[in-house]
């Protein structure tokens, strides 16, 4: 049960009583006005109709004298005397199921066109067309629950960081142009034809400068925009929820976030959420959750983990298996449920993602000392019934190296074990997508495995002119065990080397998806240069960039912490949503389009004038 209730005190108002969800049989006997919408109406007998007014709360069932000329969606106030609703007419679906209003005057307060759409749970509808009537398909019972969660996990949020002693401030929305890891929105300013404005990818350089200014804890549930590919999990406009403490570690921002992030939880689902005794979320290294799930954003709803196999193929004669890393993973009962249409279907899904294939071998049951099936290695026969394994490639394997795989992956007769052989990075990646192919549950499991993912690298990559690309932004605090050598006088590290220096960045996850990022920041001037360097920004460029931010850490910046959640994708996982567009009252298609306003559009030629700008014709 949710509590997403926004009404405090009464639901009175100068044209209503009562909402209509929430009238129940304590109302007997009482006198009560009503307003909302028809949400159908059925006919009793030649003069009365049973018309079901909807609001926000719910429904509520009105007998009516006189009701042919109303329609759905027509807007009502009606009046009535609260009854029990005869004896086997109850409707147990319906929370106002057991009364319904009698002796009713209905005052019509609007009409309507017939609906674009039918406005039941049951009937699918094109998005493109709900959006374009986006006012209309928000009366949806579904979309009045999600935009009510959505404002009780704010509330939530905001009630905790107030406790935590933690200052709201707004930041500005016209910004000078940072790079943030994608491509910014711009705005022409008029004031000053050829130049613009960016749009902020976040607040991140103005809340620390906050802390430069002794703000001391700073939090912001901000509007955040980034011209960026859009899919399930991202929207070209978003919200976080945006935090930074000064005088704060990694430990401390975690404990705050962790905080707000359970209540927000509470508050919205009725249920607690798991948190440890250090007052925080479980966590795990980048380098675990790496090798253990393939992805920095493991989904622990399940098992299925990747299991390092390397060793056992050490000295193997099976070519498929020569190589820098094996890995596999063991599908429960794989053997018995996958048809073999379902396994080419797999092989060719790692090829796409990358890998050269797929190998896979069923589990089977051997009676010890007997001879394995033909195409199969048997275990070691040291019990009455070992494993054994049955197809794929199964033929490739030595006894000892068959043994070995199921001991590795637990296997047991039924199952199916899937190997990949390759480069590190790409068998992590192939079976990490691969185990969520196979048992990543639905969204809405009403299960959250919220986990902290910390010792993230600096850099994910080297680009091909030997500059590092950040794995966050270029404002995180190298992890202090290699910030010796990354400040060292004869140069940072090179080539791959880089890629093992850590950062103190860290991520929140839930089910699988990644919530926000955050990181111990860079407050001393002498390391952000440095980084800046690294990157490739020269100092003059970094000047013109960034030195705002770079002079005020000459005048004393503390050191501080900070972290940013996606309430957006959060406030889906808690609705049980695998869109956000689901939660967000005006999104755009995935596109980026917005039917609602058609945009976007074309300006006026006076408008582009007056800005200094000519649009070049199409390609």
């Amino acid at each position: 049960m949710t509590r997403t209730d926004d009404m405090t005190g009464t639901d009175r108002t100068s044209m209503r009583s009562d909402l209509c969800g929430r009238i129940d049989s304590g109302d007997v006997g009482r006198r009560v006005a009503v307003c909302g919408w028809i949400d159908r109406r059925r006919e009793h007998s030649e003069h009365l109709a049973f018309v079901d007014l909807r609001d926000h709360s719910g429904v509520l069932q009105c007998v009516v004298d006189g009701a042919r000329e109303l329609r759905a969606e027509f807007v009502v106030r009606v009046t009535g005397t609260v009854r029990q609703r005869p004896e086997g007419t109850a409707n147990p679906a319906l929370p106002t199921g057991e009364v319904e209003l009698q002796d009713c005057e209905v005052e019509l307060l609007s009409r309507a066109d017939p609906a674009p759409f039918p406005l039941d749970e049951r009937t699918e509808v094109d998005e493109t067309l709900r959006l374009r009537h986006r006012y209309v398909d928000l009366r949806k019972p579904r979309m009045q629950r999600n935009l009510r969660a959505r404002a009780a996990l704010n509330r939530a949020i905001r009630r905790a960081m107030d406790a935590q002693g933690f200052v709201e401030v707004e930041t500005p929305m016209l910004i000078a142009s940072t790079p943030e890891g994608a491509r910014d929105f711009v705005v022409p300013s008029r004031k000053e034809p050829g130049s613009f404005y960016a749009l902020p990818q976040s607040p991140q350089i103005f809340k620390q400068l906050t802390m430069v200014g002794g703000v001391d804890r700073y939090y912001q549930i901000a509007r955040c925009l980034r011209d960026e590919d859009l899919r399930a999990d991202r929207q070209f406009e978003f919200t976080q929820l945006d935090v930074e403490a000064s005088f704060a570690t990694r430990d401390d921002v975690l404990g705050f976030v962790t905080r707000a992030v359970a209540e927000a939880t509470e508050e919205v689902t009725g249920e607690a959420a798991a948190v440890g005794e250090s007052g925080t979320f479980d966590r795990i290294t980048w380098q675990d959750a790496m090798e253990r799930f393939g992805s920095d954003k493991p989904d622990t709803r399940f098992d299925m983990e990747l299991r390092e196999l390397t060793t056992i193929f050490a000295e193997t004669q099976a070519r498929v298996f020569m190589a820098p890393c094996v890995k596999g993973i063991c599908l429960t009962g794989g053997a018995e449920s996958l048809a073999r249409s379902r396994v080419d279907e797999l092989v060719a899904l790692c090829q796409s993602w990358g890998a050269k294939g797929l190998a896979w071998m069923r589990v089977v049951a051997a009676e010890a000392g007997e001879e394995a099936p033909t195409g199969s290695q048997a275990g070691a026969p040291d019990s009455s019934q070992s494993a054994a394994l049955e197809g794929g490639v199964s033929k490739f394997l030595s006894p000892s190296e068959a043994a070995a795989v199921i001991a590795a992956l637990a296997a047991q007769p039924g199952d199916m074990v899937f190997l990949v052989a390759d480069e590190r990075r790409l068998v992590r990646q192939v079976l990490g997508l691969l185990r969520l192919e196979l048992g990543r549950p639905p969204v809405n499991d009403g299960s959250f495995n919220y986990l902290w993912v910390v010792d993230f690298p600096l850099f994910e990559a080297v680009a091909s002119d030997g500059s590092p690309i950040p794995s966050h932004h270029p404002f995180t605090m190298p992890h202090q065990d290699d910030l010796t050598s990354l400040m060292s006088p004869d140069g940072p590290p090179a080539g791959e080397d880089l890629l093992q220096v850590r950062s103190q960045a860290y991520d929140l996850v839930l089910n699988g998806w990644e919530l926000g990022s955050g990181s111990v920041r860079i407050h001393r001037r002498d390391v952000q240069q440095r980084i800046f360097e690294m990157l490739g920004i020269a100092p003059d460029e970094a000047h013109k960039r960034f030195g705002f931010l770079l002079d005020a850490f000459r005048y004393g910046a503390p050191p501080h912490a900070g972290f940013a959640v996606g309430l957006d994708r959060l406030a889906a996982l808690l609705a049980g949503e695998e869109n956000i567009r689901e939660v967000i009252a005006f999104p755009k298609t995935q596109s980026g389009a917005d039917p609602l306003t058609d945009s976007p559009s074309p300006i006026a030629d006076a408008h582009l004038r007056e800005l200094g700008l000519r649009v070049l014709p199409p390609a």
